[in-house]
């Protein structure tokens, strides 16, 4: 199979020895080289135990992440917090040119996009959300939170252990858009689709349908009586391609007027879209945006790369609601960070490493209009080592979702030792 893994993902400089040399695809392909595949054969089973029986009939759910560590303070800013503003005196955000959210919290300005979706209660946001114990490394963080076990051994990640609650209906059950390569929550046994793009999925020699139809036969005819450890593979990617080939002859058209912006965030979710549209049987969508690893050079609150970012994010998100209309009823978005950022700002106009971050929630069963969480404040002594103390656990927000929203039932055996603490962040699935 061809898929443009030459298409450019922005990025900047951040002054992160870690990011010297070693590429988040990179390291996942030593991660994976490096021995996981034990832990995934053996522990990884235990989640295929049992499957949900009958087709799936869940929330689509689509997992945004925001490599690099997303600053939420700077996006879903505590306004009224008396501490913000000393923290942060040059790149913190003037509450005058906040958009309001509930007389505490404000609006990053970049983001006006986004406070219709606010107002209609099907945006909201989660603050002060974390992992068990404060991580600052960008990889050893990211491996956790997509692992999803602290405290076990456990080897498979999360999105895996979600996919392998059911049989495999279909190729796209779960799928990362936007890069040739998926992210650590699919390592494990339950296969996965990763693409580029759905008009790049395509196998590079077969350029129309009949070379298509010659090189199935073909593939199909070597796989003949092949263990199905190979064969099954094959004749599931050869599906997946068939039906990537359906899509692009028809070509697609955003509906109700979305405009989504000319990126690669934008392109990613756009796709997002035409596969739920498409009805492949996505269950777990994932998509990357990274690049907001902002050591220096933040920018001020009308300029520079936050604002862009802020503004690239909050037009595709918009332009994804509006392109699905009513189907958003059916649809889940959540997105993660591997770690939020400092409470102060540093001398280089950024901000470094730190813990607490902020979730942004979207779809028809959100309960939005509001900012949810336990706020620790920013007072010297509420901080844990100058960052947000995480008083919510991200896998808290997942469970939730899976729950409510996606028919997954237990959680125990994708969340190991997950409590029953909920906050409320979406409504059950009728």
């Amino acid at each position: 199979m061809s898929d443009d893994t030459t298409r450019p993902v922005p990025a900047k400089p951040c002054g992160c020895p870690e990011y010297s040399g070693l590429s988040r695809r990179s390291f996942l392909r030593l991660a994976t080289a490096a021995g996981a595949l034990a832990g995934l054969v053996t522990e990884g089973l235990a989640t295929r135990l049992a499957f949900a029986a009958g087709p799936y009939d869940g929330d689509v759910l689509v997992v945004l992440s925001l490599r690099g560590g997303f600053d939420g303070l700077q996006a879903i800013v505590p306004a009224a917090d008396p501490n913000y503003a000393s923290w942060r005196p040059n790149v913190g955000i003037p509450a005058s040119t906040l958009i309001q959210l509930d007389g505490f919290f404000g609006m990053h300005p970049a983001m006006a996009p986004l406070k219709p979706l606010w107002d209609a209660g099907t945006l909201g946001a989660v603050h002060a959300v974390g992992m068990a114990e404060p991580n600052r490394s960008h990889f050893e963080a990211m491996d956790q939170m997509e692992r999803a076990a602290p405290g076990t051994s456990l080897r498979t990640g999360w999105i895996d252990r979600v996919l392998g609650l059911r049989d495999q209906e279909t190729p796209f059950q779960g799928t990362q858009v936007g890069s040739g390569m998926a992210a650590s929550a699919f390592l494990g046994p339950s296969p996965e689709l990763a693409m580029w793009s759905v008009d790049s999925f395509a196998l590079g020699a077969a350029w129309d349908a009949e070379q298509r139809a010659l090189w199935d036969g073909a593939l199909r005819g070597l796989h003949t009586g092949a263990p199905s450890a190979l064969g099954e593979p094959a004749r599931v990617a050869l599906g997946a391609l068939a039906t990537a080939a359906e899509l692009q002859e028809a070509g697609y058209l955003p509906e109700h007027g979305a405009v989504y912006p000319d990126t690669y965030l934008g392109d990613a979710l756009k796709d997002v879209a035409r596969l739920i549209k498409a009805g492949v049987g996505l269950q777990v969508a994932a998509v990357d945006y990274g690049d907001w690893d902002m050591h220096a050079g933040m920018g001020s609150v009308d300029t520079g790369w936050m604002r862009d970012h802020l503004t690239e994010l909050s037009q595709a998100l918009s332009a994804f609601a509006t392109d699905m209309g009513s189907r958003m009823s059916d649809v889940t978005l959540v997105t993660l960070t591997e770690f939020g950022r400092r409470v102060e700002e540093n001398g280089s106009g950024g901000t470094d490493h730190g813990h607490g971050q902020v979730v942004l929630t979207l779809g028809g069963g959100v309960v939005g209009g509001t900012v949810h969480g336990s706020w620790p404040g920013l007072a010297p002594e509420s901080l844990i080592d100058g960052d947000v103390n995480a008083t919510t656990d991200y896998r808290v927000l997942l469970a939730e979702i899976l729950e409510k929203r996606c028919r997954a039932g237990s959680v125990s055996g994708v969340f190991p030792g997950i409590g029953s603490e909920r906050i409320g962040i979406v409504t059950p699935r009728p």
